[in-house]
């Protein structure tokens, strides 16, 4: 029978920065919750509102695979790889920070806040030479289905990274139902509701609720509204 886990969206962990407004799913920075430090592989999942103009000064990173998705507004880009870019909603962005990297963030728009995601998975290999993705996501023109935006695979459709991970996503109209299978065997998904109302399993979800999955083959998402999700298809055991 399949395991659960419901973090409602009232139920994260929060930071209010002035310039930052952040709500952990979970455990990051000073926020601790010993029974929310990470599903599997999925060790940060951060929803993050930038005000305009402001940003994340240079910092570093290693050993982790990292991920933004905008959700509004645009995000500009540097680092120590001499990427310099701007991504906004409708595109993904993946780095593989291995032996070490150093990069800042910043909301191009100083009168707009930029809305994001930021998420971590531990990579499968450590130590590798730093690199950087950035793709569109095509969810706008595939209404009702569930879009691959990451995988392992440099070869398959989207980003890809150091994990056996695959990331979905959904524009879905009210009404409608789609399944989704595990890409691997010992998986979990671990679905976040960016917008609407879905159910799965008789679990009714809203808008920024996480609802994991695993010990089984495949779900189905019913959209209750209009609605937006994100599923992170992860190993749910690490080495």
């Amino acid at each position: 029978m399949a395991q659960t886990v419901l973090h409602t969206a009232a139920s994260r962990g929060g930071a209010d920065h002035g310039w930052l407004k952040s709500a952990h799913t979970f455990s990051f920075a000073g926020y601790f919750n010993p029974e929310r430090v990470q599903f599997g592989a999925l060790r940060v999942l951060n929803d993050d509102t930038v005000d305009g103009g402001r940003g994340f000064g240079e910092h570093p990173h290693d050993n982790m695979e990292i991920i933004s998705i905008p959700l509004s507004g645009s995000l500009l880009h540097k680092d120590s790889m001499g990427n310099e870019a701007t991504i906004e909603r409708g595109e993904i962005q993946a780095m593989s920070a291995g032996t070490g990297i150093y990069h800042t963030e910043y909301n191009k728009d100083k009168s707009q806040p930029v809305q994001f995601l930021q998420i971590w998975l531990f990579p499968n290999k450590r130590n590798v030479e730093p690199r950087y993705d950035q793709q569109k996501i095509e969810t706008a023109s595939k209404p009702n289905q569930l879009v691959q935006v990451l995988s392992p695979d440099p070869n398959d459709a989207g980003v890809w990274i150091h994990q056996d991970a695959w990331f979905n996503m959904g524009k879905l109209e009210k009404g409608t139902r789609v399944d989704y299978s595990f890409k691997k065997e010992g998986n979990g998904a671990y679905v976040f509701v960016l917008d609407g109302e879905i159910q799965i399993n008789g679990q009714v979800l809203s808008g920024r609720d996480g609802f994991g999955i695993w010990d089984t083959a495949a779900f189905t998402i019913q959209a209750d509204t209009d609605a937006e999700v994100l599923i992170m298809d992860v190993p749910m055991e690490i080495a």
